[in-house]
């Protein structure tokens, strides 16, 4: 951890610039770290899995008391090569994801109002990022300097598995399987007999946790190039809310880890529904996909290429949403603070 100097009874600050994406909590450590080894960021989030020294700034940011069991965040570190600004490895109460699409958009406004990339007072700056799935970008809009929303484009997405049966202690129901970045289950809420409301949250993670554990050592789970990407990383619970003028519009929560809640849309898994909607003839191109989240916020998203990825139809998606800084923080870890780097208590 980084030493304070001169300050009696304080072992360590960490100082952290928080945004939110569309009510998600995304938490930017940008200076500061231990070294992070590796070749390419892939390694580097492999390398913070076995650090106990790296994994100290992950627990003291996502834990209590300082965090909470939905916080969500990430290390910026240096990019693959220099076709990118930077790298980032995400984390979240349980270890370090694969991608994560709402961080994308929120590292890129970020990076726009901080002078991390420079920009102009209007039109469009891109944000190029390492993530550990791949090299994804943040296009960022401005009118009279001011940030009006972004685009984030991320890695091929495609379909890996279609109406598996899965067996849980809350029922059996069909799930489709499919790839954003990070592998994804998706369900109707209804076959559990829920809606995405606010009133159904606490069945809602519990439907979540069951399909994700159901699933997670399943052949469908497993990532066909890189088994760093296995596993069925969340559970994507849907309502269908028909069409609108340009596409279909649908509400979804996205329960990931072991029961942490997304709050937005979910950047990659509005990514990985988007090849679903296309194999099911309800997403042309040119149309938008309209992605509510529990709380009422707004995802955007389309179709920017086909591709193929090892014979397999992929699209590559692009998501539209906002990123609104909360705060800076300096948090302290006192020597004599009787919780340490904090607890989880879910």
């Amino acid at each position: 951890m980084a030493t304070a100097a001169g300050e009696r009874g304080v072992g360590a600050t960490v100082s952290t610039i928080d945004y939110h994406t569309a009510g998600e909590p995304f938490r930017i450590v940008a200076d500061g770290l231990p070294e992070i080894p590796g070749a390419t960021v892939a390694d580097r989030r492999v390398f913070a899995q076995g650090s106990a020294e790296v994994d100290r700034y992950r627990q003291l940011l996502v834990q209590e008391p300082r965090g909470h069991a939905d916080m969500y965040g990430g290390f910026v570190v240096p990019p693959d090569d220099d076709g990118a600004h930077f790298g980032v490895l995400f984390w979240h109460k349980d270890g370090y994801s694969t991608a994560c699409g709402h961080g994308t958009i929120a590292l890129g406004v970020w990076a726009v109002e901080h002078g991390v990339v420079p920009s102009g007072p209007d039109g469009v700056t891109d944000v190029v990022i390492d993530v550990p799935s791949g090299r994804v970008r943040a296009s960022v809009h401005l009118r009279g300097g001011a940030v009006t929303g972004a685009t984030f484009v991320n890695v091929p997405s495609y379909v890996v598995a279609r109406a598996l049966r899965v067996e849980t202690e809350l029922g059996t129901v069909d799930a489709d399987v499919s790839y954003g970045g990070a592998i994804y289950a998706s369900v109707p809420a209804s076959a559990f007999g829920l809606e995405v409301t606010p009133e159904h949250y606490p069945a809602l993670i519990a439907a979540g946790r069951a399909v994700k554990s159901a699933l997670n050592d399943s052949p469908a789970a497993q990532h066909p190039e890189d088994p760093r990407l296995s596993g069925i990383y969340g559970t994507i619970l849907y309502d269908d809310l028909g069409r609108d003028a340009d596409g279909p519009h649908q509400r979804n929560v996205t329960v990931f880890a072991d029961g942490e809640v997304d709050r937005s849309p979910c950047g990659s898994g509005t990514s990985a529904r988007l090849p679903l909607l296309v194999a099911d003839g309800l997403l042309a191109d040119g149309e938008t996909l309209t992605h509510d989240s529990i709380v009422g916020t707004r995802f955007t998203a389309r179709v920017r290429e086909h591709f193929d990825v090892g014979g397999r139809a992929a699209v590559v998606p692009e998501v539209k949403g906002r990123a609104s800084m909360t705060g800076e923080h300096r948090f302290v870890l006192r020597d004599d603070d009787e919780v340490g780097t904090g607890f989880t208590l879910r």
